[in-house]
């Protein structure tokens, strides 16, 4: 598969018009009752096509997040035609507007495509924001998703996660003979590829810091191993000659580590193996199941799951293996835990009573809450800038698997379109 490429992206306030350094036009992020901000977003002028094209995905970008609610077209009275011009902000509010984005897709001479948006705080009467991207016209979408990270973050103050990529289990066929093939799609659903052909179980894929390499658990020649996919030449390698199975992969947030589980005689313990020397480390000992490593952002711990104590629980360690302590001590079980990318929570999978919910605790087991409830959901896999989560969704009845995603206030949960049946989502970092 090839990189994106985006030739320039120049980020700078153009000049000529209005500044504001202290705009009004703001969003909460941490609220759960949040109400979305009504925002303009009519097609880019220029070439007509690619303009609508453009505007659409940011549009759907920002509506699909929660935190916005763009206007319909239909209710627009001024007709945008040149985007260096001051708009009738008066306009603009009597729809209620308080964000509005301007833009224009021009090709060039030599064949790329020129994209400038302006965010404009429509009370404020000012410009927020003005950006300048080039890039070559196949790569469209991911400027479109550019745009909207730009606009989330100029509004919320946080960093927008809608340039990014999940890697996930496609499956196909009845219960019992599904086929699982290794995929991959943007943020959106958008673009889906198939890494594998299916002629192999694949299951638990997890990105590399780079959004380059996949780990994940394959059972090629019939025997349970981790792998490493190379998204660039397509190029697959066992991780380490472990003689037994190993499992539940996660890179180190420097990428130079794979912690993984490693299965001896019916005990699971968990390895770390440095990939740059494939040095292996045992972490921990116990006669316990222990499995489902994920580091903190900054490498120095690790949260994992083990039943050492009786049931299915969560534990930190010190990424040397050292100071293993429980940290889940509300209700029930515990598992799967996975570090958010903030570092400030901890999202795991809860069963109880023949269900699965999602829920997150604070790094230390405290302030635990659930924030989806479905009939089985699993595997939560968090955005790059800790405000959404991804999981499973697997339908009663065995009826196959879907991808949803949820606010981390439990707000805002929606379903992911995939080719068919999907499981074990893991969101990229920002791509770069």
């Amino acid at each position: 598969m090839k990189k994106f490429l985006v030739l320039l992206a120049v980020w700078a306030a153009l000049c000529g018009l209005p500044q504001s350094a202290h705009a009004a036009l703001q969003v909460d992020v941490t609220q759960g009752n949040a109400q979305p901000l009504p925002i303009a977003i009519p097609d880019f002028v220029g070439d007509p096509q690619m303009g609508a094209n453009v505007a659409g995905v940011v549009r759907a970008d920002l509506e699909r997040s929660g935190l916005f609610r763009p206007l319909d077209q239909k209710g627009f009275a001024e007709h945008i035609t040149d985007i260096n011009k001051v708009p009738t902000f008066a306009t603009w509010r009597s729809i209620t507007a308080q964000g509005l984005v301007t833009g224009q897709v021009i090709q060039q001479p030599d064949g790329r495509l020129r994209v400038d948006f302006r965010l404009w705080d429509v009370y404020g009467e000012s410009q927020m924001l003005g950006v300048q991207f080039f890039t070559t016209p196949e790569n469209w979408r991911r400027i479109a998703h550019m745009v909207s990270d730009a606009v989330y973050e100029r509004v919320t103050g946080e960093k927008g996660y809608f340039d990014t990529r999940i890697v996930f289990i496609s499956e196909t066929g009845p219960a019992t003979k599904r086929v699982k093939r290794l995929a991959i799609m943007d943020e959106d659903g958008a673009n889906p590829i198939f890494l594998t052909n299916g002629s192999y179980m694949v299951l638990t894929p997890r990105f590399n810091p780079t959004a380059q390499m996949i780990a994940y658990m394959s059972y090629i020649a019939g025997k349970p191993r981790v792998y490493l996919f190379d998204i660039e030449t397509g190029k697959q390698e066992v991780l380490g000659n472990f003689p037994n199975m190993t499992f539940s992969p996660r890179f180190s947030p420097d990428g130079n580590r794979v912690a993984l589980t490693l299965e001896t005689n019916g005990n699971s313990d968990i390895y770390i193996m440095d990939l740059r020397n494939r040095a292996v480390q045992h972490l921990t000992s116990d006669p316990a199941i222990d499995t489902a490593p994920s580091f903190s952002p900054d490498g120095k711990q690790i949260a994992f799951e083990s039943d050492r104590g009786g049931s299915q629980q969560i534990y930190v360690m010190n990424a040397d293996g050292s100071g293993q302590h429980r940290i889940s001590f509300g209700p029930g079980l515990h598992g799967t835990p996975v570090w958010s990318p903030r570092g400030d929570l901890i999202a795991y999978t809860k069963p109880d009573k023949g269900r699965f919910d999602i829920g997150v605790m604070r790094a230390d087991g405290s302030g635990e809450r659930l924030i989806s409830s479905g009939w089985e959901d699993e595997g939560p896999t968090w955005a790059p800038n800790g405000r959404v989560l991804m999981f499973t969704r697997s339908l009663e009845g065995g009826r196959g698997s879907q991808i949803w995603s949820v606010d981390v206030t439990g707000r805002n949960e929606r379903r992911v379109l995939t080719p068919g049946s999907a499981s074990d989502p893991a969101w990229s970092p920002l791509i770069q």
